[in-house]
């Protein structure tokens, strides 16, 4: 039998989990979301598959300079849903920034996913962190999707 045809689906015992560490400094929080959530999923491994879970960990360093768009008006409401509880209406900007991150990338994932997946996201206001056993990999944000493999230039 021929073995090209076969497809490898990954199991619990093959997946190998990585650390990466990446500085939120001078980064948005949409762009810097969805490259969280492609992450914490694993589709940026070559033996991705949906059900399987394939995902790696992540360390945000400096949650505290992440840019939010200062030009639109962004409103987290929380209405308790009880009588005589009024709603409570907070500007996103004078929110926690762990708290905004975490929003963002929770809205991304689907129900199924995101309780598995958000405990790998590790969120610090500073640029130190106790995970330096994991050895952690360091991934420039900026050059994340410049691929020279994938840019519009070769075509």
């Amino acid at each position: 039998m021929n073995s090209l045809n076969k497809t490898f689906l990954p199991t619990n015992n093959s997946t190998n989990r990585n650390w990466f560490i990446i500085d939120c400094e001078k980064q948005k929080l949409g762009r810097l979301a969805t490259i969280l959530v492609a992450l914490l999923r694993g589709k940026i491994k070559p033996h991705y598959y949906p059900s399987m879970d394939t995902g790696d960990y992540i360390i945000l360093l400096n949650a505290d300079s992440i840019i939010v768009n200062e030009n639109s008006k962004h409103f987290i409401v929380n209405n308790p849903g009880r009588p005589g509880h009024s709603l409570k209406i907070k500007n996103i900007k004078d929110c926690l920034p762990k708290f905004t991150i975490q929003r963002a990338v929770k809205g991304m994932l689907s129900e199924t996913e995101t309780k598995r997946l958000m405990r790998r996201l590790r969120i610090y206001n500073n640029s130190d962190h106790p995970h330096q056993a994991q050895k952690p990999i360091k991934i420039n944000v900026a050059n994340f999707y410049s691929n020279p493999a994938f840019s519009n230039e070769n075509k």
